[in-house]
């Protein structure tokens, strides 16, 4: 897949914008404050240079775009690894509401050390937590991506379903 250019323009006493052209070949730009918020820019068809519609977006709301906009993209990432690490697998294991990690923190797994497989992200609902750190604490219903071999995704699943001491 060939990435995407995206072209950066200062914009003096505002901040930046970044644009770019989709594959469909429509222009598309987010415009970022300097004050946090952020304007999302969608240009004319005919005329690639007027904008025909903007949309304001807090910084909170930005980013909770982005990670819509993200989740898939960790996928496919994954995927690929999956492609060039013979052996390498990711596993996607759903936190149960109740169980023993309900509410703990990923720290109490012990997984690395315990398995030699590593959480790499959290999915809860919509938002992607990308290398959540030790402190961060499970809810029911959070998908947990792990990467490591079968054998040690295996073993994390047992961890977070109960199946062992954690």
């Amino acid at each position: 897949m060939k990435p995407t250019r995206v072209e950066e323009t200062p914009l003096p006493g505002i901040g930046l914008r970044h644009d770019f052209v989709t594959a469909a070949g429509r222009r598309v730009g987010v415009v970022s404050h300097r004050d946090g918020r952020r304007e999302l820019l969608l240009y004319g068809e005919r005329d690639p240079d007027a904008c025909v519609a903007q949309v304001p977006m807090t910084a909170d709301e930005a980013e909770a775009l982005a990670e819509i906009l993200g989740a898939p993209r960790i996928i496919e990432r994954l995927a690929a690894l999956h492609r060039q690490v013979e052996g390498l697998v990711s596993e996607e294991i759903t936190v149960p509401h109740g169980s023993a990690f309900d509410g703990r923190p990923l720290g109490d797994t012990q997984a690395r050390s315990r398995t030699g497989a590593s959480i790499v992200a959290v999915i809860r609902g919509s938002e992607v937590i990308a290398s959540p750190g030790p402190d961060f604490r499970f809810a029911g219903g959070d998908v947990v991506v792990v990467i490591g071999t079968a054998q040690g995704t295996a073993a994390v699943a047992d961890i977070i379903a109960g199946r062992t001491d954690g």
